[in-house]
């Protein structure tokens, strides 16, 4: 799979324009700014490889800049999943940063912008100004300490920054219009009082930024030249520029930038629903590879390359909409079609004898080994030997004791292909005490080696099997949709209304003995059954990424 060298979109027309008018001297540095208050998800992968990409086409820099100005919910944890995360997918920033290195300077600016008449302190509660901020269509209501004086005003902003006062009392807005259509404009608040322990500062404050306070200020910083984020920041541009028009800045003023976000069916991304997905135990950590988490995905097997390519494809638009799960499953499941190692496994394993196998000198079963392809997509994967024995495990559903209408596998008196093995003909059945099938027995044709038969006779099935004595015990976790609606609280509200309780299922399953050596992490086909990710910490556990079958190709032809 190839990835574009270039592409055109708005952002990229509007950079390009930039360029041509010289605005930042031909300069472009973009940055990402993840607030560590979680791990990075699936949306977070397009805004990635925008910011990333866009900055690496055009010769620029792009800095990851963590937004850590709400002490309560980040942790370190999250700092280094997001750098893991961020360097799986392919991605190098040019400097990691924290909104938290520009405390000083982001305070600095606060009391200018107090001293200008711009800015003032609020003695209200948070609930009383969400109160009066009105509506659309209908004016804010004033603050009683709006027209307080610039003194009285820095006075009370350097006790808040000092501690003199509790969590809550107090919050130092902006003074802008409450009679703004805009609402982001209304005297938007720029810090509040917390009596938290910050990862990074410690106990050095005890006011944070909004980040409306510190995104803008921080670009600015920087350097950065167009901050490029989500289509939901769109009516916070004009409050972005309002904030860098009033300030005496180092440089250049930055130009944001919005485009739609990423937003799959199935798929729910905010963070509170899936931190409460983890605190609840629902699944099992941000890593389960149910998750939509870019860990949960890497540990189900999805390639990165597969994750930049679909980014690349959907592109950036102005306008929110929702992607088919199915077309980034076609991405990974092309990827990895040529790029996973065949191995045969067994996942709900029936013994098959073969009573006419034969035997050596000593009364064992012979045992013979045939040359398999590794991966018919790339031959210098080169092949392997796959051993044979008279006593196999195929999949339990490959034979019917009575073969319904169109079953055309295993079945008594029927005749199947032994995948590169032998032609096969099911003769009989063993039962346990309760009547449930125990074994099949069959008969190999001798003369079918390589699994053609030399009169020319065909048949209409080819199945895997593994050797009974030469298969490795594996565990196998297959995954179905974590949420069963297409768009999740659609009906009620509520995402997690629509959680699947039956999301997972794990089986004990038998395979060939190449399967052992699959390293931590790395993605194989199990023929006939899909694609397998060895899970990194657990061995000869598998974890299901995709199957095989192209859905999204189906639904674009029912489309059409």
């Amino acid at each position: 799979m190839t990835e574009p060298a270039t592409t055109s979109d708005f952002i990229r027309d509007i950079i390009r324009r930039d360029n041509e008018q010289g605005t930042y001297g031909g300069r472009v540095q973009t940055r990402f700014p993840p607030e560590p208050n979680g791990y990075l998800h699936i949306g977070h992968a397009k805004a990635i490889t925008v910011d990333f990409g866009t900055a690496e086409e055009f010769g620029g820099t792009c800095n990851l800049r963590f937004d850590d100005t709400n002490p309560d919910t980040e942790e370190t944890e999250f700092v280094e999943s997001i750098v893991a995360d961020i360097e799986w997918l392919g991605f190098r920033p040019t400097r990691v940063l924290h909104a938290s290195d520009y405390f000083g300077q982001l305070y600095e600016w606060a009391e200018y912008l107090v001293s200008q008449g711009l800015a003032y302190v609020d003695d209200q509660d948070t609930e009383t100004i969400s109160a009066q901020r009105g509506g659309f269509g209908k004016s804010g209501v004033a603050s009683p300490y709006r027209d307080r004086g610039v003194e009285e005003n820095l006075d009370l902003l350097r006790r808040m920054k000092a501690g003199e006062f509790e969590e809550g009392s107090r919050v130092l807005r902006a003074k802008i219009d409450m009679a703004h259509e805009n609402m982001a404009l209304r005297d938007p608040v720029m810090y509040r009082i917390r009596h938290s322990h910050h990862f990074r500062t410690g106990g050095d404050w005890w006011i944070y930024p909004t980040y409306d306070w510190a995104h803008g200020q921080s670009d600015a910083i920087e350097g950065v030249t167009h901050s490029i984020c989500t289509l939901e920041f769109d009516t916070h541009r004009p409050l972005y520029d309002w904030y860098l028009e009033h300030l005496p800045l180092p440089g250049d003023q930055p130009k944001q930038i919005e485009f739609a976000r990423l937003e799959l069916t199935h798929t729910v991304t905010s963070k509170r629903r899936l931190a409460k997905l983890v605190a609840d135990g629902t699944v099992d950590g941000w890593d389960d590879p149910r998750m939509p988490t870019l860990s949960g995905l890497r540990r189900r097997g999805y390639p990165a390359r597969a994750i930049r390519a679909f980014c690349t494809e959907i592109g950036t638009t102005r306008t929110n909409s929702r992607q088919n799960i199915e077309a980034l499953e076609s991405f990974v499941r092309r990827e990895l079609n040529a790029s996973a190692q065949r191995r045969m496994a067994v996942l709900r394993p029936l013994r098959l004898v073969i009573d006419n196998w034969p035997s050596g000198l000593d009364g064992t079963p012979l045992v013979e080994y045939f040359d398999v392809a590794n991966n018919p997509e790339n031959a210098d994967d080169g092949t392997r030997q796959v051993a044979f024995s008279g006593e196999l495990w195929i999949e339990a559903d490959d034979f019917a004791e009575v073969p319904p209408p169109k079953f055309f596998r295993l079945s008594p008196g029927r005749e199947v292909r032994l995948r590169g093995a032998y032609l096969v003909t099911a003769t009989s059945v063993d039962k346990d005490a309760d009547g449930n099938i125990a074994a099949v027995h069959a008969t190999y044709d001798p003369e079918t080696r390589g699994g053609d038969a030399p009169d020319g006779r065909k048949v209409k099935s080819t199945m895997h099997w593994v050797s009974a004595a030469h298969a490795v015990d594996i565990t196998a976790a297959l995954y179905e949709r974590l949420f069963t609606a297409p768009v999740p609280g659609e009906a009620t509200g509520e995402p997690l209304d629509d959680l699947n309780p039956d999301s997972r299922e794990v089986v004990s399953g038998r395979a060939e003995a190449a399967l052992a050596d699959a390293a931590p992490g790395q993605v194989v086909q199990f023929e006939r059954l899909g694609y397998f990710a060895a899970d990194p910490q657990t061995h000869l556990l598998f974890h299901r990424t995709v199957g095989l079958r192209d859905e999204w190709a189906a639904i674009q032809r029912r489309q059409a």
